[in-house]
């Protein structure tokens, strides 16, 4: 049995196995293209061999993807934030934190953070831009929220949503109150 191989070239072959299979070319169709030998590839694909930057250019070229495509690991498409990382940002007014677990892109405006309140203070939030929407479900304790003039009381798996471009507050009426937040901006 051949020996692993290294991070970098099974990286490599990891990477230029998906892309040939992506676009649909044979090994030797590939070689051809990038002007490599076949048995060149095939190494290549199967961790071996020491690929130059000039091969690795050729099969970037000829596959149609850039040449750092072949030799960044690949990110994953599943993203975790561990219960207490990420950057926890407190209100000064109550004992409320928000920690953003991720931003909406140019195409789907949208933020999901982690609240965390205790009893005693108010949150209260001056109204989002135009035709925002929260989206809120408690994770566990009590919190009432929502706009100033309709407030709603919430438990542990209760989904409450409300407009953000209205002056609106967050209350924990439990101790250890933690909940979801997701914001919604046009």
């Amino acid at each position: 049995m051949p020996p692993e191989p290294t991070p970098p070239l099974a990286t490599i072959a990891a990477a230029l196995r998906y892309e040939r299979q992506r676009v649909g070319l044979s090994l030797t169709e590939l070689a051809r293209r990038a002007g490599i030998a076949k048995s060149t590839l095939s190494q290549l694909e199967s961790g071996v061999g020491n690929p130059s930057v000039e091969t690795l250019w050729a099969l970037g070229v000829a596959l149609d993807v850039p040449f750092s495509r072949l030799v960044e690991p690949p990110t994953t498409s599943v993203r975790v934030i561990r219960a207490g990382d990420g950057p926890r940002i407190r209100s000064e007014h109550a004992d409320f934190s928000g920690t953003l677990l991720t931003a909406g892109t140019a195409h789907a405006r949208r933020d999901v953070y982690l609240i965390e309140l205790e009893p005693g203070g108010v949150r209260h939030a001056a109204p989002h831009t135009p035709r925002s929407v929260e989206h809120v479900v408690v994770g566990s304790g009590r919190l009432r929220c929502g706009p100033e003039y309709e407030q709603v009381e919430l438990g542990p798996g209760d989904y409450a949503t409300f407009p953000g471009d209205a002056p609106h507050r967050y209350q924990a009426l439990e101790p250890d109150t933690f909940a979801v937040l997701v914001m919604e901006h046009p």
